[in-house]
């Protein structure tokens, strides 16, 4: 079981744990920090509060936690069922200052930045927030998302964390685990905004079986690169492309197997064997640390690819936040751009 430290200790134990001084860890949490939105009275969030995440860990609180922080795909997917966490970590601000796609809807104005990048968590400052709870996603096994594995000790010490898996789970099936957490949360799953946006996902969802079953020799590759390599996205391990081929009917051309030394998820190749696989459209990863369009033009094999000379190469949403409203939104455009790609670029 995992139990709330009081919070005095919360803060000065994180302090002790950074090696840094307690004043710091100390700091009070703004005042105007959002908490989990509730529809119901005070008194729900009163008693008890459990739930057991998909490590099997059970969190047992004195009541509802109101103090969330989440990683930024994890506190998009909360927010979007009504749930307003206080503080972020993991992709969230752009250079330029701009809400990062990652983080969906949530407003970067009114949540705690903990860290924006791989590897950055400022343990500290999350202390200060004095949570309640942390979530994030999980696609290894047991790893928390964006969570630095020399962060693990320290954070565990602050507040009960909440793991969701991801890989090799359905992505309904995701959607529904965030949705029940934010329920458990306080949220109200009945409120029209969240409603309206599980018949916007069903409906996407319905728009593209159709095209798949009156399109079926329309095929498609996803990908994303590095300088040095190209990587194809092996369908079993993204909930997203498998639920397009196997629920929806999508045609979608994907590995046999993936790389083992990647963990999964892709077949790494080199640039030189670019051609290893073709499609009629090719969806790119549109994160912003991943390898541009224009900057894989310049890569020869690459640029021979069929989908490549015919200009049907549109973005794919690898980390979209797993709630209706994130998805339909992905559904809607993978159908628009699928409807101006021509099926009959790869020849048999």
């Amino acid at each position: 079981m995992a139990n709330v430290p009081r919070r005095t200790f919360v803060a000065l134990g994180a302090a002790a744990l950074l090696g840094v001084s307690a004043c710091g860890g100390t700091a009070s949490p703004p005042a105007s920090s959002p908490a989990a939105q509730a529809p119901s009275s005070q008194a729900a969030s009163q008693g008890p509060w459990t739930w057991t995440d998909d490590r099997g860990k059970n969190v047992s609180l004195p009541q509802r936690p109101q103090r969330v922080v989440a990683q930024s795909a994890a506190a998009a997917a909360l927010w979007d069922f009504g749930v307003r966490p206080v503080g972020v970590f993991g992709p969230h601000k752009l250079k330029d200052g701009g809400r990062d796609p990652e983080v969906g809807e949530v407003d970067i104005t009114k949540v705690e930045s903990i860290g924006n990048v791989w590897g950055e968590f400022n343990v500290e400052k999350y202390a200060s927030l004095q949570p309640d709870l942390l979530v994030a996603g999980m696609y290894v096994k047991d790893a928390l998302w964006y969570v630095p594995e020399q962060s693990i000790a320290a954070v565990d010490q602050i507040a009960p964390t909440v793991g969701v898996q991801l890989s090799g789970t359905p992505l309904v099936q995701i959607i529904e685990k965030y949705g029940r957490l934010a329920a458990a949360l306080g949220a109200d799953l009945n409120a029209a905004p969240v409603a309206e946006a599980k018949k916007r996902f069903e409906d996407a969802g319905a728009a593209l079986k159709t095209l798949a079953a009156d399109r079926p020799g329309l095929s498609v590759m996803i990908v994303t690169g590095t300088p040095e390599s190209l990587y194809v996205a092996y369908l079993p391990d993204h909930p997203d492309l498998k639920y397009w081929g196997d629920d929806l009917g999508l045609k979608i051309v994907y590995p046999e197997r993936p790389t083992e030394s990647e963990g999964g998820f892709w077949e790494v190749l080199s640039w030189e064997n670019a051609d290893k696989y073709q499609a009629d459209v090719i969806l790119v990863d549109a994160r912003s640390q991943s390898m541009k369009i224009e900057e894989m033009a310049k890569k020869p094999t690459w640029a021979k690819l069929p989908a490549v000379k015919a200009g049907q190469l549109y973005p794919w949403h690898a980390a979209e936040r797993y709630s209706y409203l994130g998805y339909a939104k992905v559904m809607e455009e993978l159908k628009t751009n699928l409807d101006k790609a021509r099926d009959d670029v790869v020849k048999e």
